[in-house]
């Protein structure tokens, strides 16, 4: 019994002895080689940070001897002679502004926070760049609608329309609705005299639109509908400037040209029902294939003659088609509120 006990009393002592002083094996453990080599990332790291920092204060000490050398300088025949001493503390002290104040200024500006792979310091120098870029007056707000940049714009325009001075103002409804009816019989026999009456027309609709906005009550301009109204109408005008340029260009296509002399006809007899018929041929078409396919297969057909290529929807154009076609639109609806038809049957639903 006395042998068994000592034979357990030396296998524990193997142990311990095993435990405190491992014998080394050229073998290790996935665990300790990841634990080994964090402590030696964590210690390149620590080291980097500490250069960094005394490279830092070593940059800052030198910035301000020069900074407390620069009023003692003597004075030279420059008329600016701080100019060189003052100008690179200016962008290094920016630079060295919170991320809060960083975030804080780019949201002010409608810039994204950071950009993707962005650092602190990339994001700290682009912000420096807009700032630069607004001080010389180029300044560019990204991200921002059409819609967005006109409802801005809405009391500076305001304020450009009270200036303006009084002349060419609403005309009589007589005038809109009898004198000066633009005749459709000369899509056919003189075209290029539709240019000036439609272009001066929808001016002239577009101007009274403005002078309606500019003529609402204070109260209502503030409210918030009143402030999309405003912007509704600013939009319109920016849109309609492509098409303005191709009346006077006098470049419209044939079948464009043949939808608007009809819309301005109806609109000035103030048959909008009639105005908002043609309005959607110019818009959508009233073809079989309404987005414009004139080719349904490699074969002739017999019902091929009855998708024509003059009945697409010009309004799939481009963008730019899109938005002038649409503030067509909102002038039939305003020239339908300021000027109602006698016949209720002729408002547009």
């Amino acid at each position: 019994m006395d042998g068994l006990l000592a034979e357990v009393a030396a296998k524990r002592k193997a142990i311990l002895d095993d435990q405190l002083n491992p014998k080394p094996s050229k073998y290790m453990r996935r665990g300790e080689v990841e634990r080994l080599h964090e402590e030696r990332e964590r210690k390149e790291r620590v080291e980097r940070e500490a250069k960094e920092a005394a490279e830092k204060q070593r940059k800052e000490q030198v910035l301000s001897q020069k900074a407390s050398k620069a009023p003692s300088r003597p004075a030279s025949n420059s008329p600016h002679p701080e100019t060189r001493e003052g100008a690179s503390p200016i962008p290094e002290s920016s630079f060295n502004i919170s991320n809060e104040e960083t975030i804080r200024r780019l949201r002010s500006k409608g810039q994204p926070i950071r950009l993707f792979a962005e650092s602190d310091k990339d994001r700290r120098l682009r912000l420096r760049a807009l700032e630069l870029i607004e001080e010389k007056g180029h300044d560019r707000q990204a991200g921002q609608n059409d819609f967005k940049k006109a409802l801005e714009d809405v009391e500076s325009v305001e304020r450009e329309l009270k200036s303006k001075n009084s002349k060419g103002k609403k005309r009589g409804e007589a005038e809109l609705a009898g004198e000066g009816v633009l005749d459709l019989d000369l899509v056919k026999t003189d075209p290029d005299k539709l240019y000036p009456i439609i272009y001066y027309a929808m001016k002239r609709v577009l101007n009274e639109w403005g002078e309606a906005m500019d003529e609402r009550p204070e109260h209502v301009k503030r409210t918030t509908q009143g402030k999309l109204a405003a912007a509704t109408q600013v939009q319109s005008a920016e849109y309609l400037k492509p098409l303005f340029k191709t009346l006077r260009s006098r470049s419209l296509p044939p079948d464009m040209l043949a939808r608007m002399a009809e819309i301005v006809h109806y609109m000035q007899k103030r048959q909008y029902q009639k105005a908002n018929d043609s309005y959607l041929r110019l818009s959508i078409g009233n073809a079989p294939w309404p987005i414009g396919v004139t080719m349904v297969g490699i074969h002739e057909r017999s019902a091929r003659e009855k998708i024509s290529s003059d009945q697409v929807a010009h309004v799939l154009n481009d963008e730019v088609s899109r938005k002038y076609i649409q503030s067509l639109k909102r002038l039939l609806t305003f020239s339908q509120t300021k000027y109602p038809p006698e016949d209720v049957s002729q408002l547009m639903g």
